[in-house]
């Protein structure tokens, strides 16, 4: 939510130096910090907040245990109106409903949003939930937008997707909730280089289902990439990030140059037409970094200089050293036309290289991804059980001594 027209600047993660080994820690925030879009910078969208209010007074007092999503009573600011804005997508609730739920962590803190880890009290599960301020939402006019991703997201039900739990609206915030995920696929990438072979199959067989899902549904994600791919605690994939995803029926097509540069497709880049063959070249890009340990064409300062280099270089960045049947699956996902781009379900399950994998949600995610799940460590958090009184004060005080500037 709050995604941009061109995420220019989320590109350049992939050309970052790589952290080499087994330990992610420290890098699994990442994909967290663009979940939701915005997440990444220091200052938070409720400092911000509390800065255009003139708050200068934060209560620092320990206080009692309390729920989490209580907030401040009825004043002056914001106006009514406030509420009726965000209809029905995010329904205001009542305190009783919030009360199961508290703060026990901190995720990521961002521009235009705050992920918090949260305790269902009533069913004994994590969650996490987005926070956005309304203020936010309307300064930078992402409100239609906003509302979109959470209606698109209230239709998908899918064990590869990470599906939204609830949605809901304060006097001051939104709050979007959905399952935790201790890592993300780009956390990953940046600790081995390179995945094995087993395992990019797997990866690109889920991602095959999750697309060809969406695409049913006359969905187009716009923004497959690692950094909006959570991986579950045995290793399977989660797809997110519905903030730059619209409702696009088949035959349909769209022309806004969207997405984060080094996925985007050519005719995504040129400005469109496009459809739904965007999303199997982003997949492409993808699965060649996973295999590869780098992307397929370097990162540009924009668009223009992208389209450049993608029509100039990718068909010849196929490394030789590659399964034959990995390369060939390559070369038809990234096709520069996306009429002949590889992308119907029939034509990914006759595939060389799928030969042998069942295309069932249910058989795939039996299979165990070992290497995942040795490198999923966990710590516990310092913060677990801080105790809220207030939301609004005490998240702002959470926000400030939790991590250093």
């Amino acid at each position: 939510m709050g995604a941009v027209s061109c995420r220019q600047g989320q590109h350049t993660q992939a050309v970052a130096p790589r952290k080499q080994g087994g330990n992610i820690q420290g890098t699994w925030a990442r994909g967290w910090k663009s979940l939701w879009s915005g997440v990444g910078t220091i200052r938070s969208g409720l400092e911000e907040l509390w800065e255009l209010q003139g708050h200068q007074c934060l209560h620092h007092e320990p206080v009692e245990p309390a729920p989490l999503l209580l907030e401040k009573p009825a004043c002056e600011w914001p106006v009514p109106q406030f509420i009726s804005l965000f209809l029905p997508e995010f329904p205001m609730r009542p305190i009783r409903a919030q009360q199961q739920l508290k703060i026990v962590g901190l995720v990521a803190k961002g521009s235009f949003g705050t992920v918090l880890k949260v305790l269902d009290c009533a069913k004994k599960a994590v969650f996490a939930v987005k926070v956005v301020p309304k203020a936010k939402v309307l300064q930078k006019d992402t409100l239609r937008q906003c509302k979109e991703e959470i209606s698109i997201q209230r239709q998908i039900n899918h064990p590869f997707v990470h599906n939204l739990g609830d949605s809901w609206q304060g006097k001051r915030h939104l709050f979007i909730m959905c399952s935790y995920c201790s890592t993300d696929l780009y956390s990953l990438w940046s600790a081995v280089d390179c995945f094995p072979e087993a395992s990019v199959r797997l990866f690109a067989a889920e991602l095959v289902l999750v697309l060809c899902y969406l695409h049913d549904l006359g969905i187009i994600h716009r923004d497959v990439k690692m950094e909006n791919i959570l991986v579950d605690e045995r290793g399977h994939l989660k797809l997110t990030d519905f903030g730059l995803s619209r409702h696009l029926p088949r035959g349909a097509q769209a022309y806004t140059i969207c997405g984060t540069l080094q996925y985007m497709a050519p005719e995504v880049l040129s400005g469109g037409p496009y459809s739904h063959a965007a999303d199997w070249w982003s997949l492409g890009v993808l699965l060649f970094s996973l295999a590869t340990g780098k992307f397929p064409v370097a990162a540009e300062r924009d668009h223009v200089a992208m389209l450049a280099s993608v029509t100039t270089h990718c068909d010849s960045e196929i490394p030789a050293s590659l399964n034959q049947e990995l390369s060939l699956l390559l070369q038809e996902l990234l096709c520069q036309d996306p009429l002949h781009r590889l992308h119907h379900r029939h034509r990914f399950q006759v595939h060389p290289f799928f030969r042998g994998v069942a295309f069932d949600p249910e058989l795939l995610q039996k299979q165990q991804v070992n290497f995942v799940m040795e490198m999923q460590e966990t710590q516990p958090s310092p913060l677990e059980s801080m105790p809220f009184r207030d939301f609004d004060c005490d998240l702002e005080s959470f926000l400030l001594h939790s991590i250093p500037a």
